[in-house]
This record gives structure tokens, C-alpha cells and sequence, in this order.
């Protein structure tokens, strides 16, 4: 009897390396890290300041080129990516979500989720309707005409959530996304990414130094000195 092919992780990361600047002024961001995330999984990325966390997402994201190893997301091989691809890249297979909200103050809840569709040339009839399902799903059906600047903090980042999720990304990647939260807001902001990340089939990687919300991953990841020192089952697994 034939085996069933194992399916690739959504992020595959072999002995990659990052190092800034030259010489004796050169800094070792990445020393060979290694880390997969599979398809429904919600990571959590720990560590201290400057132990790479932000280096290995702009990597994964096909923001920054490693000097070396490889890096598969969503099976595409980054290193060898041009920057016409790599933007393309992005802006159809990468969703992000930040700390600092980044809506424009001067367009509507339903225009900001919206961008992602007009920027890949959806026609704005399209775009508008498609980001009204998703202003709806997370809980702002009502809020769809305010501005960001008449919604709460919660609000504003459940509108970048779904401005994060409209266009249908595999893999989300949020920097932080909490950290300007409170306890309770900040659950509830976990609770509608795991979700939409298990709904939709797809990866999420969450770096944090928030660690109120390390409950609600399926595995945690911990960094430090450019390494994954340690990988293991969260209170959210299974």
C-alpha cells in the first residue's frame, strides 16, 4: 500500500543566517535557525530584545534575504525569489497584523480593510463588498461607515485584522499585536485570530513579549541569540 505524501509545512527554515554590518562593527541577528510551522497552527514567538525575532519574520514575510540556508513558505523557495516576485509574494500570500493599528485616518472601517484588494487591481465595487464580509465577521457590521478615529483600540485592531485577512492569506504573521491592549481586549483579539486561522486553514505566527497571551497557542517557539532554543506544545494544542 502506497503511502500519502506528507504535506510540506507552511514554513520551512533550514540554518538560516543573518548577520548586519561588517567586521568588527558586524552583528549576528540569525546563527543557523531552524523552525517549521504547520497548516492550522497558531505559533507563539518568544524571546528577549534582539534575540532575531523581527529579523526571522521580515525573512519568512520575503521582506529580508538571509545570508544563508534555506526558507520554504507555502513551498515556495524565498532565496530564490526576485523582487517582482517577492512582492507579489506578499501581497497575495501574507497577511500582517502590527502593534500600531496603521488604518488610514481619513478613510471608512470598510475602506481600510479594503486596500489589500484595490492595491492587487480588485475592482473597487469588489473590494468594498468583499471587505464589508469581513468588517461583519469580526464583529463590526455596524461600524462599517466610522472613521478609525471615532472606534475603541479593540476595534481599530479588529478592523487590521480583517484588512489583514481579506485578500486570503495562508500565512499571518503579527508583530506584537496585543501590546497596546488591555487584558481582556487582548484575549479577545487572540480568540478572533484563532479562529479566523482555523477557519481558513492557515498558519499563524504571533511574536510577543505579551505573556498574558501565551495561553492561546498551539505550540510556543523561544528564541535567543538567533537560535530556536526550544519548541513545544501550548495550552491551545489540540
Amino acid at each position: 500500500m502506497s503511502k500519502v505524501p506528507a504535506v510540506e509545512p507552511v514554513v520551512r527554515c533550514r540554518g538560516l543566517t543573518k548577520t548586519y554590518g561588517h567586521g568588527s562593527a558586524s552583528v549576528a541577528a540569525l546563527r543557523g535557525l531552524d523552525l517549521d510551522v504547520e497548516l492550522g497552527e497558531l505559533l507563539m514567538l518568544v524571546g528577549p530584545s534582539g534575540c532575531g525575532k523581527t529579523t526571522l519574520i521580515s525573512i519568512l514575510a520575503a521582506i529580508l534575504d538571509a545570508d544563508q540556508g534555506e526558507c520554504r513558505v507555502l513551498g515556495q523557495d524565498l532565496g530564490r525569489m526576485g523582487e517582482k516576485e517577492k512582492v507579489a509574494f506578499r501581497r497575495d500570500s501574507i497577511g500582517f497584523v502590527f502593534q500600531v493599528f496603521n488604518l488610514l485616518p481619513a478613510l471608512t472601517v470598510v475602506e481600510n480593510v479594503a486596500i489589500p484588494l484595490l492595491i492587487a487591481g480588485r475592482r473597487r465595487s469588489e473590494a468594498l463588498g468583499e471587505a464589508r464580509r469581513l468588517v461583519e465577521s469580526v464583529g463590526l457590521g455596524a461600524r462599517g461607515g466610522a472613521l478609525p478615529g471615532q472606534l475603541s483600540g479593540g476595534q481599530q485592531q479588529r478592523v487590521a485584522i480583517a484588512r489583514a485577512l481579506v485578500h486570503g492569506p495562508r500565512l499571518i504573521i503579527c508583530d506584537e499585536p496585543t501590546s497596546s491592549l488591555d487584558h481582556t481586549t487582548g484575549g479577545e483579539m487572540m480568540e478572533l485570530l484563532r479562529s479566523m486561522a482555523k477557519v481558513g486553514e492557515r498558519a499563524l505566527i504571533v511574536v510577543t513579549h505579551d505573556t498574558r497571551i501565551i495561553e492561546f497557542g498551539d505550540r510556543v517557539a523561544r528564541m535567543d541569540d538567533g537560535r530556536i532554543v526550544s519548541a513545544a506544545d501550548g495550552a491551545a494544542k489540540g
